[in-house]
């Protein structure tokens, strides 16, 4: 399989590689495997949109529903030059085993555009969702499949979404989406909730390990919502943040950088070159850099067999999905890094989804504190049935995971039945 940086990993074959790996620990026959390892339905849509100079442009696009044996598909959608089918399909099997982990009751899907979001105009970017919705509409719904934001998309791109599915229906219907405006029935604590719990699963590991993090050192891969979020969070854990970076490159700080005055300078100038006291390395060498915990939290296949080696973190929490592939972590199991999974790490975004679309459907929301309580007793109690599973078995805390995800699933289908 191709494992390196000239020719990424496809991350369909790598959800395939993980089930395979996690199978002999599951109590299931190669009928519910073979099964799982196909997503139920996938729609490719044709995206036209009239562009602000007047030409017509068409863009591909997608939805994927890996599963709905636990309950409606639920995923984000991603704006990004490089979308593609295989990868929107890893994404929605990822989901699925992540909502089970988490014990949501939902099964899993994702979306995407294939398209560079920077070259678009807020007004191309609107037509663009609105016409992409419209192409998807029979597929979702607060009852069949509830999109989010995901790389590139944001709080404005599902309200849109939810308008232009309420204009359909003639009625507003907030539960279609999640990651909406508060205005408009999103919830507290959604915008920061996939890196919060990312460092509540950086501090359990801590207690594990007997790391104090006050003191400890981080580098985070990725200065979108997800890696400030954590960044942000992890700083306020007493965490020194020692470099971060984006899609331009790194930044690095031997006496650490404070996230609040770098998201300050971000939104002042929109890079985040020029912030005073740093120096300037490449995403490749921040991977590499000595640290206590290192979160990428960007896009697929960061560490690989050619780098993977060169990882000196003593934690990787998985901000992004699908950051590390399979033969990278064989190599980082042999050198002993504490892998926090993304099914695991990064399900505190899907978690507060759930809370919202839950508001939704009620008409009944909660204030932060809350959100933020439930958020950390459903990840705590996840943490520890992984960390049990990978201890009875002598496994990766990855596999251990997929073994909790994918067994929840295998129940609900065996339980369920095949139809007809």
């Amino acid at each position: 399989m191709p494992d390196n940086n000239a020719q990424k990993m496809n991350p369909w074959e790598m959800v395939l590689a993980q089930v395979d790996k996690a199978q002999k620990y599951l109590q299931c026959d190669q009928n519910m495997i073979e099964f799982l390892k196909h997503p139920e339905r996938a729609l490719v849509v044709s995206v036209p949109v009239r562009m602000d100079d007047g030409k017509l442009r068409v863009f591909k696009g997608y939805r994927v529903q890996h599963s709905t044996v636990r309950g409606p598909a639920k995923g984000g959608v991603r704006y990004h030059p490089e979308v593609n089918l295989d990868e929107v399909t890893a994404l929605a099997a990822w989901m699925t085993w992540k909502c089970a982990v988490m014990n949501i009751p939902f099964g899993g899907a994702k979306g995407g555009v294939e398209c560079d979001p920077d070259e678009l105009s807020p007004g191309e970017l609107e037509r663009l969702t609105r016409r992409y919705t419209a192409d998807i509409f029979s597929f979702i719904g607060p009852d069949r499949d509830i999109p989010a934001p995901d790389v590139n998309t944001n709080d404005q791109t599902m309200a849109w979404m939810m308008d232009t599915y309420s204009m359909q229906v003639g009625h507003s219907v907030p539960g279609v989406v999640t990651g909406k405006p508060i205005a408009i029935g999103g919830s507290e604590g959604r915008s920061d909730a996939t890196g919060r719990g990312v460092v509540y699963m950086v501090i359990e590991t801590a207690k594990k390990l007997g790391l104090k993090l006050d003191g400890a050192t981080a580098a985070v891969q990725g200065f979108g919502n997800v890696g400030s979020s954590a960044a942000r969070n992890l700083f306020r854990e007493g965490v020194k943040i020692v470099a971060i970076s984006d899609r331009n490159g790194g930044y690095y700080c031997s006496s650490g950088i404070n996230p609040y005055e770098l998201q300050r300078h971000f939104a002042e100038n929109r890079t985040l070159s020029g912030f005073p006291g740093c120096e300037t390395i490449t995403n490749e060498e921040l991977i590499g850099l000595k640290c206590d915990i290192l979160v990428p939290a960007a896009l697929e296949n960061v560490i690989d067999r050619e780098n993977a080696d060169k990882v000196r973190a003593r934690i990787v929490a998985e901000g992004a999905n699908g950051p590390v592939t399979p033969i990278a972590d064989e190599i980082l199991k042999g050198k002993g890094v504490f892998v926090i999974p993304d099914i695991l790490a990064n399900a505190g975004g899907v978690t507060v989804s759930y809370f919202e679309w839950v508001q939704d459907l009620q008409n009944y929301f909660w204030n932060e504190a809350e959100i933020n309580n439930k958020l950390r007793q459903i990840m705590v109690s996840a943490f520890k049935k992984v960390m049990a599973i990978a201890e009875e078995h002598q496994i990766d805390n990855r596999t251990a995971a997929q073994v909790l995800g994918i067994g929840k699933v295998a129940e609900a289908v065996r339980l369920r039945g095949i139809y007809p």
